[in-house]
């Protein structure tokens, strides 16, 4: 199930399939496609490649350096990167503080950190969430104060993902207690080398180090720093969320992921016959395939729009809910798929130069993981619980 392409954006289809077939290293191609650590290396080796043909920031206005791609041509451009099996390109940097910096940032800021982040110069990460204020963001209590030209700040981040790598970090931080708690936030960009930060890793349960918290003691950021208004944060905040959970849906690895579950189930027997020939598993593949479908016309209404000038509305919201819940039914369908072998879980077989003899087949080591990490989709950029509000109190009023 596809959508209905006219001849212009078949051919550019093509254009994208065969530059992807070109220009992927085959050694990253196939980390990513047997689910093996991706290092920082691996990522921006490919970003470069991305960015030297001009296609790494697709979504942001032409003079800036985007594409000028219509939105259907942006979707296709972003499924056939997951069809090909190419690393994602880090939304922290491109889809996040970019466009924040477009929208509300001071011409310096533009000249300086847009080209940077096109070159994969800079690493970002999100200094949003904090231990003890949940999914309650506004609840935050890193404080920056005020002293001559620079902010001190002094607090701690946490769920800090690939902080270890990166260079700078747009951080929310309290800059005055009077008002709404909304009210006195900000939005400062914070060098990740200054003196005073600490990166502390946690270990997920399927062994992955990519998440951090993140400590800030005394840390000097100078004013220059700041995007927008002080104490004006909080709308800046919110309209990176847009972004963000916008492509979060990642419809093009979810439909990646199914046709990786098609062909285990056409090699996985049950009572002697593959088990994509039972009625049940078939209902489900199909159940899930049909959602997906529903979700790419959201997606396609929230590029419109986009392209029109418009933030990304409550539909950003949807796509995040429905577009997370998928990726964990397909996480469970490749679990049932492999059977058996996905139980088996050893670290250290997601390492490139691994040579023990695999449990089952070579794909199999990554399921489980897999499987693991994918809890926290429905978590993270805001939960789901947070979500149906957000569309309760938009669309319908409540």
């Amino acid at each position: 199930m596809e959508l209905k392409l006219s001849s212009q954006e078949k051919e550019f289809r093509e254009d994208i399939r065969k530059f992807m077939g070109n220009s992927l290293p085959e050694e990253i191609r196939h980390k990513v496609e047997m689910g093996l650590k991706l290092e920082k290396d691996d990522y921006v080796i490919w970003q470069k490649i991305v960015g030297e043909r001009g296609w790494l920031a697709p979504g942001w206005p032409k003079e800036y350096g985007g594409t000028g791609w219509s939105p259907i041509e942006r979707h296709i451009y972003n499924e056939e990167m997951a069809l090909a099996s190419a690393p994602r390109i880090m939304p922290f940097g491109v889809n996040m503080v970019g466009p924040v910096i477009i929208a509300f940032g001071n011409e310096t800021q533009k000249q300086y950190y847009l080209p940077r982040i096109l070159s994969s110069e800079d690493w970002w990460c999100q200094g949003y969430s904090e231990s003890g204020s949940g999914s309650d963001l506004a609840a935050l209590n890193t404080r920056a104060t005020r002293d001559g030209d620079h902010y001190i700040v002094n607090g701690a981040k946490t769920w800090t993902s690939f902080a270890q790598y990166a260079d700078m970090m747009f951080c929310l931080v309290r800059t005055s207690t009077e008002g709404k708690k909304q009210a006195g936030i900000s939005f400062l960009l914070i060098d990740m080398k200054s003196s005073g930060i600490e990166v502390r890793p946690i270990i997920t349960m399927d062994g992955g180090d990519e998440i951090n918290d993140v400590l800030f003691e005394d840390v000097r950021v100078p004013i220059t720093n700041l995007v927008g208004e002080e104490n004006h944060g909080w709308e800046y905040a919110k309209f990176l969320l847009g972004h963000e959970r916008t492509w979060t849906a990642d419809i093009g690895a979810s439909r990646k992921q199914i046709k990786k579950v098609r062909e285990i189930a056409s090699k996985e027997l049950v009572d002697g016959k593959p088990l994509l020939e039972d009625p049940t598993f078939q209902i489900k593949i199909s159940e899930v395939e049909i959602e997906l479908l529903a979700l790419e016309s959201v997606l396609m209404q929230v590029l419109e729009a986009e392209s029109a000038g418009k933030p990304p509305g409550p539909e950003a919201s949807l796509l995040k809910l429905r577009g997370t819940e998928i990726q964990q039914e397909i996480t469970e369908l490749l679990f049932e798929a492999i059977g058996n072998y996905a139980h088996p879980f050893v670290k250290e077989a997601l390492d490139a130069g691994w040579n023990e003899e695999p449990i089952g087949p070579d794909y199999a080591a990554s399921i489980a993981p897999r499987y693991f990490n994918y809890r926290k989709t429905t978590i993270y950029g805001g939960s789901s619980e947070i979500q149906k509000n957000i569309i309760a109190k938009a669309v319908l009023g409540l």
